[in-house]
C-alpha cells in the first residue's frame, strides 16, 4: 500500500485545544523498550489517567488522519489501573490506535503499545508480515518492561491485564493467549482467495523500508518458517482479549481455541454474513469456551483507523492511492462508528478486568 509512507507517526506539540469530555484527563508518554529477540529498541507509547497539566499534543496526526488529543508527560493520577496492551494493523502504527487508547485511558486503564518493526508504517515488508511470533514477543516484552519498572508498576494492577488488536494485531493478541495457526491452511487460503488484501500484499512485489517504497520479489508463504509460524505462545498474564477483524482467521486451528481459558471478544466490522473470509470470526468464537462475537453495521475493515480529514479522499486520489482508507459502509460517520466500538471495548474490558471506573 503506497499510503504507508503517509502513515508515519506524528505528534504535534502545538497549542492544541483538547475538547471537554466526561472522561478523566489522558496523559501520554513515549518510551523505548529493548527487544532482545529483535536486537533493537521498540518505540512504545503509554496512555494513562492523568492529572491536569502536561503539554497538549495530537497523537497520530498526518496528511490523511486526524490526531487524537492527549497531555504529553502529564503526571499520572493516583491509583492502580488495569493494563491494556495494543497491537496495530499491518502497515499502520500504534499512533493510529490513539483514538481507542485515549478512550480507554480516560475510562481508567493504562494502555500501551509498540510499533512492530517490519510491519509498521514506512517499515513493512511481505516477508515480515507472517512473523506473528515476533509480534507476540513484542507484546510480552512491553508488559515485562512496564511491570519491571518501579514507576509504572506502582500504578498497574498486574492481576488485570488485557490485550486489544486490530487486523494483524488481532491475530497477534489471539496467539498471545494460545491460539495457533496452520501454515498449510494460510497458504491454501491465499491460493483460493488471491484477491484478499493480505494475499495481494504477498504477491504485489512492493515493500516499505526506511520510509521509502521499494520493489521486492513476490513472497511465497510456503517459505515461512513452519515451526515458528505454528508454535504456541501463552502469556498467562493476559486475562482478556479483544480481536477486531483478526487476520489469519481462515488459518487458525479451531481446536487450539478450546484450551483458551480467558474471555475472547471478537469484533467484525460489517454486517454478519458479509464479512471477508480473511477476518470472519464466527467459527473461532464458537470454538472457544468463553467467547462472543459482535458486528458493527455500517463499518468496513478500515473503519478502525482514525477519522479522516475532510480532504483526505481527494488527496489520496491525487497521488494515485487506491486503498479506500476513508470510506466506510454508509449510514454513519466514522466518528459515530468509533463511539459504538469504544463503548463495546470499554465495557468488555471493564467487566473482565474489574476496572474501578
Amino acid at each position: 500500500m503506497k499510503i504507508q509512507s503517509l502513515f508515519l507517526p506524528l505528534v504535534l506539540t502545538l497549542a492544541v485545544t483538547i475538547p471537554a469530555k466526561a472522561q478523566e484527563p489522558v496523559g501520554v508518554r513515549e518510551i523505548s523498550v529493548n527487544s532482545k529477540a529483535r536486537g533493537e529498541d521498540l518505540t512504545v507509547l503509554v496512555w494513562y489517567p492523568a492529572k491536569p497539566g502536561g503539554e497538549a499534543v495530537l497523537i497520530g496526526d498526518d496528511r490523511i488522519f486526524e490526531g487524537t488529543p492527549a497531555l504529553a508527560d502529564a503526571a499520572r493520577a493516583e491509583g492502580m489501573y488495569p493494563l491494556i496492551v495494543l497491537s496495530h494493523g499491518s502497515g499502520a502504527s500504534v499512533e493510529k490506535m490513539a483514538w481507542i487508547a485515549s478512550e480507554l485511558a480516560g475510562e481508567g486503564f493504562i494502555v500501551t503499545g509498540a510499533n512492530h518493526p517490519g510491519t509498521t508504517s514506512g517499515d513493512s515488508t511481505p516477508e515480515d508480515t507472517p512473523k506473528l511470533w515476533q509480534r507476540t514477543d513484542d507484546l510480552a516484552t512491553v508488559i515485562d518492561e512496564l511491570l519491571a519498572d518501579p514507576d509504572w508498576s506502582a500504578s498497574i494492577d498486574r492481576g488485570n491485564i488485557g490485550a486489544l488488536g486490530f487486523s494483524l494485531g488481532g491475530a497477534a493478541v489471539l496467539e498471545s493467549v494460545g491460539a495457533t495457526a496452520s501454515l498449510e491452511a494460510y497458504v491454501d487460503y491465499c491460493d483460493t482467495n488471491p484477491q484478499m488484501p493480505d494475499c495481494k500484499w504477498f504477491m504485489g512485489g512492493r515493500a516499505f523500508v526506511d520510509r521509502e517504497e521499494i520493489k521486492v520479489e513476490p513472497f511465497d508463504l510456503r517459505t515461512v518458517d513452519k515451526a515458528l509460524f505454528e508454535q504456541k505462545s501463552h502469556d498467562a498474564r493476559i486475562k482478556s482479549v479483544i480481536a477486531v477483524d483478526p487476520a489469519l482467521a481462515a488459518a487458525f486451528q479451531e481446536q487450539s481455541f478450546a484450551g483458551i481459558g480467558v474471555p475472547l471478544h471478537f469484533l467484525n466490522l460489517g454486517v454478519a454474513g458479509q464479512i471477508d473470509v480473511g477476518v470472519r470470526s464466527a467459527h473461532l468464537a464458537t470454538a472457544a469456551p468463553d467467547a462472543d462475537l459482535d458486528h458493527i453495521e455500517d463499518a468496513v475493515h478500515f473503519s478502525f483507523l482514525p477519522v479522516c480529514k475532510q480532504d483526505a479522499i481527494a488527496f489520496m486520489k491525487s497521488i494515485g492511492e487506491t486503498d479506500s482508507l476513508c470510506t466506510d459502509g454508509g449510514g454513519r460517520s466514522r466518528a459515530e462508528l468509533h463511539d459504538q466500538m469504544a463503548e463495546m471495548i470499554v465495557e468488555a474490558f471493564r467487566e473482565d478486568l474489574k476496572a474501578a471506573n
